[in-house]
């Protein structure tokens, strides 16, 4: 029997987080006040760092960085389908014009 995989919130881990530098817990014994794996914190610290403010987006949400290879690859299909659409265009009006 599998446990369920427990979820928190950006806010959750920024107030775990503030844990650790205002009242300057131990990353341990904060864990042990949370009851989350010390390896969780070290990660979400290291994250955060790494990260500032994007860091933790959500479920389902992207960093820009993440979105932005989405966006252009959107961009790229829309541009090929109105160029397919000239295409044909122009050898539509060429057969017209004989």
């Amino acid at each position: 029997m599998s446990k369920e995989r427990r979820q928190f919130s950006a806010e959750y881990k920024r107030e775990a987080l503030n844990l650790i530098e205002k009242q300057q817990l131990s990353v341990a014994e904060a864990a042990r006040r949370l009851g989350i794996s010390p390896n969780l914190l070290y990660r979400w610290k290291s994250q955060f760092a790494n990260e500032g403010e994007q860091a933790f987006p959500g479920s389902g949400q992207q960093t820009a960085q993440e979105a932005e290879p989405a966006k252009l690859r959107r961009e790229n299909e829309q541009l090929r389908m109105e160029r397919d659409i000239l295409k044909k265009a122009t050898v539509f009006f060429a057969k017209e014009s004989r």
